[in-house]
């Protein structure tokens, strides 16, 4: 699956607000889709780039020799998800996914989502 091709995906996640593919060494999202004036996902995209940074170097400093699954953020409206891109040809990047919370099926955005990162192509 392309890049393209995940977005679109991702989108027709139930409750999706917007998605972004995002570099963590550089904070650029690389593909962005949704969002709009709710949401401006090249600021999330950066900004969210901190959040996985500070877990890895929370790991690393407890010396936990283990991966990130995925990082949830819960808002009063909205949740942000974060999955780290495991393949070899995502490494370094991350999904970027923002859900209506009262619209969206948490459990069944976190397996969708875990089953386009396993199919993406970068």
């Amino acid at each position: 699956m392309n890049m393209d091709t995940a977005l679109k995906d991702a989108m027709s996640i139930e409750g999706a607000l917007g998605v972004a593919i995002v570099d963590y060494s550089s904070g650029m999202a690389l593909g962005i889709l949704g969002g709009g004036k709710e949401l401006d996902l090249s600021v999330a995209a950066a900004g969210n780039t901190d959040v996985v940074r500070a877990k890895m170097r929370a790991m690393e400093m407890l010396n936990l020799q283990d991966s990130i699954e995925d990082i949830l953020i819960t808002l009063g409206s909205q949740y942000h998800m974060i999955r780290p891109i495991t393949g070899h040809s995502g490494r370094g990047l991350f999904i970027y996914l923002a859900l209506h919370k009262n619209r969206s099926n948490l459990a069944m955005a976190r397996h969708q989502l875990r089953k386009i990162e396993e199919e993406i192509e970068v």
